[in-house]
């Protein structure tokens, strides 16, 4: 974190409750500033029902803004989330694609709704989010963590350009134990919470349970790709996503999941321990999105490395591979991974970095 790009700038911190965004109130007062807190509200109306945690995250982050002597306002995106973040998860999973409900989150609500409800009054959003910002030749990049478990640029990968200017993340230079070695330090009321785990604000709510709330449930044939045996029956295609292995529930396995037939609603599986079905070396993605939008007359794609590193989901490594442009076009890219990757699954974003995994390029969805 920069503290020369901050002063004299109004400050805006979103305040989750959780002990990252209270150290990261700590690293701005340290720092002789003020920021303002606020706590985004994004919980669902019927609070007992989900059992959601948003009543004590509001107590920890109280606290913590005024241990530090800082004003803080509550926003409430509800609608917001579960009118964007819900609509584009549900019309994924019904499509049969995997979605990222916090990726979206992030782009949508935590550095969108915010942003026009409270956060145009400030000049910087600051969060907890484990990543790093830099300046180079001029522009802004989102770079990562040095802590790989808990880098989080992944989740970053598809906020806007305007949104990336404005985002500082004043802990982003720590190991998460650094982290919580400081709230010890300056006994923070969270300093020894859990981090929060899932999507947002489910909390302790499963995922299926989600999505079967608005979507219900649909059965279907579930059967063996290679031999096209009927095994068992599925709830709902949305239940399950390509490389699932657990909580299947079918016996004589282990059974992987590796492909959907939405229209016939079958899901296809294949069995063993390590089924060459589950990996993918080459994938085709589509709509890349940049974080720091290529300069010049070149078209954007061209803008990209030949070598490069990559993510499909939120884990410390890195995947080397080749890109190139699909001989169709149309904006659509190819992913040649060095090795082969276990659970492509299309709806996914591949989150695509420098060959020495530092700077984050920008993120685009897997296709079929």
């Amino acid at each position: 974190m920069n503290i020369e790009e901050l002063k004299d700038k109004r400050v805006a911190v979103l305040l989750s409750g959780g002990v990252d965004s209270a150290v990261v109130v700590y690293e701005l007062t340290r720092h002789g500033l003020h920021p303002d807190c606020f706590y985004i509200n994004i919980g669902p109306e019927e609070a007992e029902q989900w059992d959601c945690t948003a009543e004590e995250d509001l107590e920890m982050a109280t606290a913590v803004a005024r241990k530090y002597d800082c004003r803080l306002e509550v926003v409430d995106c509800h609608r917001e989330y579960w009118q964007q973040v819900t609509h584009y998860t549900m019309e994924k999973v019904k499509a049969g694609l995997t979605p990222n409900p916090d990726v979206m989150c992030n782009r949508l609500i935590k550095f969108g709704a915010f942003d026009e409800k409270r956060g145009h009054d400030y000049d910087i959003i600051a969060t907890g989010h484990y990543a790093q910002t830099e300046w180079i030749d001029g522009q802004k990049w989102l770079t990562t963590s040095p802590d790989p478990v808990k880098d989080q640029t992944d989740f970053l990968a598809q906020i806007e350009p305007w949104q990336l200017r404005k985002a500082v993340f004043p802990i982003g230079h720590y190991m998460k134990d650094e982290v919580r070695q400081v709230a010890e330090k300056e006994h923070l009321v969270n300093a020894r919470r859990k981090d929060s785990q899932g999507i947002c604000f489910l909390g302790k709510i499963n995922y299926n349970d989600y999505i079967r709330r608005y979507l219900g449930e649909q059965p279907g044939e579930v059967v063996e790709l290679e031999t096209g045996e009927r095994i068992g029956e599925h709830r709902g295609l949305w239940f399950h996503t390509i490389g699932q292995r657990k909580g299947l529930g079918f016996g004589g396995g282990p059974w992987f999941v590796v492909k959907k037939d939405v229209e016939r609603n079958i899901l296809y599986v294949s069995h063993g321990y390590d089924p060459a079905t589950a990996y993918k070396q080459t994938f085709p993605v589509h709509g890349f999105h940049f974080l720091t939008p290529p300069v010049g007359q070149m078209a954007p794609e061209d803008s990209l490395p030949t070598d490069i590193t990559f993510k499909i989901r939120h884990t410390p490594e890195y995947h080397r591979a080749r890109i190139e442009k699909a001989s169709e076009g149309g904006g659509r890219l190819i992913i040649h991974s060095e090795k082969p990757i276990h659970g492509v699954a299309p709806g996914q974003f591949c989150v695509v970095y420098d060959k020495d995994h530092h700077r984050c390029f920008g993120s685009a969805e897997i296709t079929v």
